[in-house]
């Protein structure tokens, strides 16, 4: 989780913080109203046994306590849509490349072997590595936006202030301990 901040641009932060809504509609009670709403609805979906997405439903809890506060008038349609894009598009390339992956090993290697087992398995702590830091480089990235917006709507920042590299440091930090301990 942590590893990965030295490799990526912040985009994720920004998209939080500023591109999704306008910075101006956002107060202490929508981002209170954000976060409540996206723990509720978690809880409410592993009550359930539901599959969700902890990300989505920040966002959409974003947009609904941004609108509610504020208006239609406040959401960033174009950052909006390629949220929602991504949000049906994610999960079909995901099969796709997982399908195509699958099928070039089954291919390659038809048959079961004993080496192919002790491979596969330091595969894994390869495609663990690689989720991890996947994992840190989205979530990390949403909790330093979260931070911006808190820091805008109590006047310490302006909308047109970068995220502080304070905040993505700390929320990478963060993350790394918490998927450490």
């Amino acid at each position: 989780n942590f590893v990965i901040m030295f490799f990526i641009n912040f985009k994720v932060a920004a998209a939080i913080g500023k591109g999704i809504v306008d910075p101006s509609g956002v107060t202490l009670f929508v981002v209170f109203g954000c976060l409540a709403g996206a723990i509720v609805w978690n809880l409410i979906t592993w009550v359930l046994g539901m599959p969700t997405s902890s990300s989505h439903a920040l966002i959409g809890s974003l947009v609904g306590a941004a609108i509610t506060a504020s208006g239609w008038n406040v959401v960033n349609v174009d950052g909006l849509t390629k949220i929602l894009v991504f949000i049906i598009a994610a999960p079909i390339i995901g099969f796709a490349l997982g399908a195509a992956i699958n099928t070039v090993i089954r291919n390659i290697w038809p048959k079961e072997e004993a080496w192919q087992d002790t491979w596969f398995r330091r595969l894994q702590l390869v495609s663990s590595a690689c989720y991890s830091m996947g994992h840190g480089a989205n979530d990390a990235q949403k909790t330093a936006g979260i931070v911006f917006l808190i820091l805008l709507a109590s006047g310490m920042l302006s909308p047109t202030d970068p995220v502080p590299m304070w905040a993505i440091w700390t929320s990478f930090v963060v993350m790394g301990l918490g998927t450490l301990v």
